[in-house]
C-alpha cells in the first residue's frame, strides 16, 4: 500500500517577536529511497571533519544550541552540506506565508486563514493525495495554532482513515530538518525582498543576489505549485 509522509515546520509566532508567519509542508512518497542520500551526507560530514549535528537552521545561523562556540566558517560548511542533501533527496514542498500585520492582531482571522491555506491546497491536489493508501503527518506540536490548522484542514479535505498524526522531533528525521531549512530560506527570501535582512543573513548568505543564486534557486526547484 502506497504511503505519503508530510513533514511540517513553521516559522514565527503570534506575538510581536516576528513579522511573518510561515508554514512549510514537505511531501515524500515513501517508496522513494532516502537512505542512499542520507548515507552520502553523513559520510561527507565524516570525511570533511564536520560534526553530525541534527540540523536546526535557527541555532546554526545564530551560533546557539549545539552550534555554540562553533566558528561561522564551520557553520556555513554545515549549512552547505545539508543544503546539498536537501537538493538531492526526492521530495517536494510548499510554503504558506503571511505578514501578521495584515490580520490587525485578530488571531481568529489568522487561524482561519491558515486552515483555508491548507485545505485549499489539499483539495486542489486531491486526486494526487487520494492515490495513497496512507498519509502520515509529522509535526512536533510546537504551536497549537499549527496543530489545529493541520488537523482541521486535513480531516476536512482527506479521508480521516487515511491520516496518522505523529509527534516528531527535528533531531530524529532528516525530512523534518529539511522542512526547517526550507521554512528558514523562504522567510529569508521575504526579508531580502523587503530589504529587512539582518546582519546575520548577510554574513551567512551574502547579498540578495548571492542568496538567490546559491540557496533559494536550489531549493525552489522542489517547490510544488
Amino acid at each position: 500500500m502506497s504511503e505519503l509522509s508530510i513533514m511540517c515546520d513553521e516559522s514565527g509566532e503570534w506575538g510581536k517577536l516576528s513579522e511573518y508567519y510561515l508554514i512549510t509542508l514537505v511531501f515524500h512518497d515513501q517508496s522513494d529511497d532516502l537512505g542512499t542520500h542520507i548515507a552520502k551526507y553523513e559520510a561527507h560530514l565524516g570525511n570533511a571533519g564536520l560534526p553530525d549535528i541534527p540540523f536546526h537552521a535557527g541555532p546554526l545561523l545564530n551560533g546557539h544550541g549545539d552550534y555554540e562556540g562553533m566558528q561561522m566558517r564551520e557553520r556555513k560548511r554545515l549549512l552547505v552540506a545539508f543544503l546539498t542533501l536537501v537538493r538531492n533527496m526526492p521530495f517536494t514542498y510548499v510554503t504558506f506565508a503571511h505578514k501578521k500585520s495584515e490580520f490587525d492582531d485578530n488571531r481568529q482571522r489568522f487561524e482561519a486563514q491558515l486552515k483555508r491555506d491548507l485545505a485549499d491546497y489539499l483539495l486542489s491536489h486531491l486526486e494526487r493525495f487520494q492515490t495513497y493508501g496512507t498519509v502520515k503527518v509529522y509535526y512536533d506540536n510546537g504551536q497549537q495554532v499549527v496543530t489545529d490548522a493541520l488537523k482541521s484542514s486535513i480531516s476536512y479535505a482527506l479521508s480521516k482513515e487515511a491520516i496518522v498524526y505523529r509527534e516528531t522531533c527535528v533531531r530524529d528525521y532528516r525530512l523534518e530538518q529539511s522542512a526547517d531549512l526550507l521554512c528558514t530560506l523562504e522567510l529569508t527570501a521575504l526579508k531580502y525582498a523587503a530589504n529587512t535582512q539582518t546582519a546575520t543573513d548577510l554574513k551567512i548568505f551574502g547579498n540578495a543576489r548571492a542568496f538567490k543564486m546559491n540557496y533559494l534557486k536550489a531549493v525552489r526547484k522542489k517547490l510544488r505549485s
